[in-house]
């Protein structure tokens, strides 16, 4: 007898479950149908016109009544909105939540209020890790170094964000608010609470790379919004130390604001058109120096398939006015350019809105910038200090500094 039960059960289950996917099915095609002949019978010849919002009007209440979890009013009309830039199928352009456009801004003023480490993803992984600490900054001051994995901030785990700019906005906030760190470090989790402080990241870095020879080395991170003011000041201070020539590095620079890199170009180069650019309609726009100021020393620029957009720009003008001798690999060939445009509620679209050119009319967009010797990147040295991006780093050992120095030693002795 519990046998046969059990065979009407099982029975009765699988009955249950067809009739109930049957019935969802119906559901769910009846709505289909009936969406269909709504929005045909009100189509319009317009974008989003009767036909499209009747359209969007079906599409929602399926979400409402099947989606397996709540959607707030807010999450649709964003990701409409993020559709709507993403249907242009250009990973440049981007609508950005206020949240988010907040954080861009921070990012491009090179000004935020956080922890000060450089955090990056482990590639394929979820994983975010600390690349480097700046000195006195409040992660330093807890003990955190590079390498170290950030598990959580506040509660919310890394592992649940797909984007790293989405958990590092948790781990930025008001200046002097507490934010509770969880990492690991040899496999072990241990916490830290640190209080979140005004972050200066500077885009510019500079030395003296030989003494003897007068051979300084500037290297430009990014283009942000002080990066002119700090590459000013960075070449005074080589040249009160003796500067004769000068390497500059883009290697690890994937760009930035436009203005800042034609006033540094401005800077340097005689009179003349740097870069030019020209919107869907050929109207141009040229970015020129003015020769008021110009800078007569001998230079090379250090590139790499990582140096786009401004940098590209940098490069390119250096190439074309015959001003200096590009060493490296090929730039990565990002020739368009894309301006922010803000809204009234605090989000913003970013848009691509020109295809730049060199002052030679080049547009490097997909085919990049070959340098005049090409060099592929080799550290000669202690694998622990190959990163460019760290204090711990041995430009002695960096090929294609040392290369640099060669090209330059020659030109001085011409």
């Amino acid at each position: 007898m519990d046998e046969e039960l059990k065979k009407k059960r099982r029975k009765s289950f699988w009955l249950g479950m067809i009739v109930g996917v049957c019935s969802v099915s119906a559901i769910v095609m009846a709505a289909v149908i009936c969406g269909f002949f709504w929005f045909k019978n009100n189509s319009s010849e317009d974008f989003l016109g009767k036909k499209e919002q009747t359209k969007l009007k079906v599409i929602e209440s399926m979400i409402n009544r099947f989606y397996y979890k709540d959607v707030t009013d807010e999450q649709k009309a964003t990701g409409l909105y993020k559709g709507l830039v993403s249907s242009m199928e250009d990973p440049y352009s981007e609508y950005f939540t206020p949240k988010e456009y907040k954080q861009q801004k921070e990012e491009t003023s090179g000004n935020y209020a956080g922890i000060g480490a450089v955090l990056t993803r482990e590639e394929g992984t979820n994983n975010t890790l600390i690349t480097r600490v700046y000195e006195g900054s409040p992660a330093a001051k807890g003990g955190l170094v590079k390498g170290d994995e950030i598990v959580s901030a506040n509660g919310y785990r890394s592992q649940q964000y797909d984007s790293l700019s989405g958990f590092v906005s948790h781990i930025r906030g008001e200046e002097s608010s507490k934010v509770q760190i969880v990492y690991k470090r040899d496999g072990v989790e241990k916490t830290v609470d640190l209080v979140r402080k005004n972050i200066t990241v500077p885009s510019v870095v500079h030395y003296m790379v030989d003494r003897k020879k007068g051979i300084g080395y500037i290297g430009i991170t990014e283009f942000s919004e002080n990066t002119q003011e700090e590459f000013e000041a960075a070449l005074k201070d080589l040249k009160n130390q003796g500067l004769k020539a000068v390497i500059y590095d883009v290697r690890l620079n994937p760009g930035g604001l436009v203005n800042e890199v034609t006033g540094i170009l401005d800077d340097l180069l005689p009179k003349g058109t740097t870069v030019y650019m020209k919107d869907k309609k050929g109207r141009e726009i040229d970015y020129t120096s003015d020769d008021k100021t110009q800078e007569k020393i001998p230079c090379v620029v250090l590139t790499s398939g990582q140096s786009a957009s401004a940098a590209e720009i940098f490069a390119g003008a250096i190439r074309d006015f015959k001003y200096g001798t590009l060493i490296g690999t090929k730039t990565f060939g990002k020739g368009i350019v894309q301006q922010t445009m803000p809204l009234s509620d605090g989000s913003a679209v970013k848009l691509t809105v020109e295809t730049y050119y060199t002052p030679s009319g080049d547009c490097i967009h997909k085919k990049g910038i070959k340098p005049d010797i090409e060099l592929k990147y080799e550290f000669k040295g202690d694998k622990n200090r190959a990163d460019l991006s760290t204090d711990t780093y041995d430009y002695q050992k960096d090929n294609q500094i040392q290369k640099g120095i060669a090209v330059l030693t020659r030109k001085l002795s011409q």
